[in-house]
């Protein structure tokens, strides 16, 4: 063909075709600024989207999960039940119970008297949510939150409840939530993890945790949780070993970066890769972390809002306040696991003392974020894995008493990150034992919160043992109704 034929049949010459290509490269170049990495191989095998993409534009950027392990009492929290406390003793209706399936701490108990809280709720803020004399400085930011009250889930007891809030499965090896952030959307900040977890224990009785809830299951090795312990030196091994400098650790890391990589030209490994990431992590991080976890510079006016405990590593309050450098740092996805919330006796004796290990830095993280301008684009979460039971296990007295786990539904509640303010999402009959009205179930949960990150919980998958998995298994839809 002619080529002046081509060139007006494409609209196209020479020197409209090289003018292009600069704009096009300048475009290349951006894009490499704007989403580093982007132009490398970083999607893994089975991922439908390179790795940093989002399906569409998010309204979050990073969440902080503040998980209360063992389950609250949502009846001493957030969802207030007049009619327990008018029908104290009186047995649960079978018609309400509905033969569900009991644990077997109470499945043998004749009767399942009927126990309202023994702690005073009011209602706040211009959205009238009602909240536990227990959490008085979550009562003055509720506003700012949203109160989930028909969350429900299958499992019953805290080991398959815990893992399939994390991993959205009740059997191990699964991918938790933080892993699948990191897996689709990388990290903002190259010298910090995308996941960190942080651990602290209340004064109640305790539920333990463990590494398989963040872990990366089958994805790459990278995208497994970081724990940081509550010492003084949070990443152990992190250090160098004395008589090793930073420059002696580069050499030995570049060698050792050699060796492994004629190794997966060898085997083909892609675990051997992400070793060589971990390594070159861990190497960044030796300047990062120190500087991220020194809370001792925290000016006076954020100390006294947090809470002298602040400064005590590994606290509840110090978790907080480390979590929100974590996040300011770029950290995609923060997991706290405080534990203690396991009331099966003496709940009016635990309750108040793990109330007030959280309250205050609960809503302090809330402020900060927001005084910072960080909420907006930070969603935070803080609930447990089910809920508890309307009626005593065990025996009832008028002054003491203990829950037993409830699947059916239970409280949490979220803020920032695109999320409604000032709302409380969803009815429980007046027992407290069934939803009326707007369930969310804990897939439902997931893929709204993989929505508001700018993911869609039916592409985010990855292909293992021959099909393709997700966080949200083959479930979830997600509850626009909460989302502003």
């Amino acid at each position: 063909m002619d080529k002046q034929v081509l060139e007006n049949r494409l609209n196209v010459n020479r020197r409209h075709f090289l003018g292009k290509l600069g704009l096009g490269l300048g475009g290349l170049a951006l894009g490499s600024l704007l989403t580093p990495g982007v132009f490398r191989n970083g999607a893994t095998e089975g991922s439908t989207l390179p790795l940093g993409f989002k399906h569409f534009a998010s309204k979050a950027k990073r969440i902080i999960y503040l998980f209360q392990n063992g389950a609250p009492s949502q009846f001493e929290s957030f969802d207030y039940k007049p009619t327990l406390s008018k029908r104290f003793g009186e047995d649960l209706p079978e018609s309400i119970r509905g033969g569900q399936r009991l644990t077997g701490m109470t499945a043998n108990q004749e009767k399942f008297p009927l126990v309202g809280s023994r702690f005073s709720f009011n209602q706040y803020g211009e959205s009238g949510t009602w909240v536990s004399e227990l959490f008085p400085n979550i009562a003055k930011i509720t506003d700012d939150i949203c109160v989930v009250k028909t969350i429900h889930t299958e499992a019953i007891n805290h080991d398959p409840a815990l893992t399939f809030m994390q991993t959205g499965a009740q059997v191990g090896n699964r991918p938790s939530m933080g892993a699948w952030m990191s897996y689709g959307l990388g990290s903002e900040n190259q010298n910090l993890p995308a996941y960190c977890v942080l651990l602290s224990r209340g004064r109640g009785n305790g539920q333990g945790v463990y590494s398989k809830l963040w872990t990366n299951g089958f994805l790459d090795s990278v995208h497994q949780g970081v724990q940081f312990s509550s010492s003084h030196d949070p990443i152990l091994y992190l250090n160098n070993p004395e008589g090793m400098d930073m420059a002696s650790r580069r050499i030995m890391l570049d060698q050792l970066e050699a060796l492994n990589q004629m190794g997966y030209q060898e085997f083909g490994d892609p675990e051997i890769t992400a070793k060589i990431k971990q390594y070159e992590m861990a190497y960044r991080m030796q300047t990062a972390v120190p500087e991220i976890t020194d809370l001792e510079k925290e000016p006076d006016h954020i100390v006294k809002l947090y809470g002298s405990d602040c400064l005590i590593p590994g606290t509840y309050a110090a978790n907080c306040l480390l979590a929100r450098k974590l996040s300011e740092a770029g950290v995609r996805f923060v997991q706290l696991y405080h534990q203690g919330w396991d009331q099966h006796g003496n709940l009016v004796g635990e309750m108040p003392l793990q109330a007030e290990d959280v309250d205050r830095a609960s809503a302090a993280l809330i402020t900060d974020l927001k005084q910072r301008g960080l909420l907006d684009e930070t969603l935070v979460i803080w609930g447990g894995e089910f809920g508890r039971t309307n009626y005593c296990q065990g025996k009832l007295t008028p002054e003491n008493y203990g829950r037993d786990h409830h699947p059916r539904c239970f409280s949490i509640w979220m803020a920032g990150g695109g999320v409604k303010t000032g709302i409380s999402y969803g009815e429980t009959d007046e027992f407290g034992y069934n939803i009326i009205k707007d369930p969310v179930h804990v897939h439902d949960l997931h893929a709204t919160i993989q929505h508001l990150m700018g993911l869609d919980h039916e592409k985010l998958t990855f292909k293992h043992l021959g099909r393709r998995f997700r966080l949200t298994d083959v479930h979830g839809s997600v509850v626009h109704d909460i989302i502003a």
